[in-house]
């Protein structure tokens, strides 16, 4: 198991727990702490630049997202999810998904198609500056307008939960050249869906622009040594 590294970290003073949670859920997803790695609450400290008592609130903050496991007599270590697990929580993500989809009431408005429109061109202008904490945003930010669109907020808010437990699966495909420009299509086919009548094929194609950061994280797991 790797203990990670602060000398290639750049320390920047962090006094807002949140700034902290937000650096560190960052590192993880974007992959520069892999999964198994030590999360020490020195090394935490001298790589944020801030005090233990906010390393501290970060990690609770990420165990509580489901990105950080914290155990007894071993401290903090970035989450690793099983084969099993990754199946699983994808089925439940899955079927939210295809639910709230199929909810959207066709045609949509065409308020929500612009809002949409807007935060696909946010998303590609991301892309295109390669900033990877922009496009994570820019995503979600896209995903939770499209779903919210389904009326009923605690569909969306247990939506939103299974996002923010994947996102050490499928964050680092927004980083990938093949994943991101399949992501961009799917987002402009969905905004064209939403102008006919076809609840089904909408939710489908919802269902199945999850499945590369799947398959690629399986894989990726599959190709280490030991797991």
């Amino acid at each position: 198991m790797s203990d990670i590294r602060t000398a290639d970290a750049m320390t920047i003073r962090r006094d807002d727990p949140d700034d902290v949670v937000a650096r560190l859920e960052e590192d993880i997803i974007f992959g520069r702490l892999p999964p198994g790695a030590r999360l020490t609450e020195d090394a935490l400290m001298s790589r944020y630049g801030t005090s233990r008592h906010f390393v501290r609130q970060a990690l609770v903050e990420a165990e509580r997202r489901g990105i950080v496991r914290r155990e007894k007599n071993v401290g903090a270590t970035v989450r690793f999810y099983s084969a099993d697990e990754v199946r699983q929580i994808y089925e439940v993500r899955e079927m939210l998904t295809r639910q709230a989809a199929l909810m959207i009431p066709l045609p949509a408005p065409q308020s929500l198609i612009e809002e949409l429109g807007e935060l696909q061109r946010r998303y590609c202008a991301k892309a295109d500056l390669q900033d990877l904490r922009g496009i994570h945003e820019a995503n979600d930010a896209f995903h939770v307008a499209l779903f919210g669109a389904c009326g009923n907020p605690y569909l969306v808010r247990s939506l939103q939960d299974y996002m923010n437990l994947t996102l050490p699966m499928r964050a680092k495909n927004l980083a990938d050249r093949e994943g991101l420009a399949q992501s961009r299509r799917q987002h402009e086919l969905m905004i064209e869906l939403l102008r006919g009548r076809d609840s089904w094929a909408l939710a489908q194609l919802c269902v199945d622009h999850m499945q590369f950061s799947k398959s690629d994280y399986l894989a990726r797991i599959a190709a280490e040594p030991g797991r």
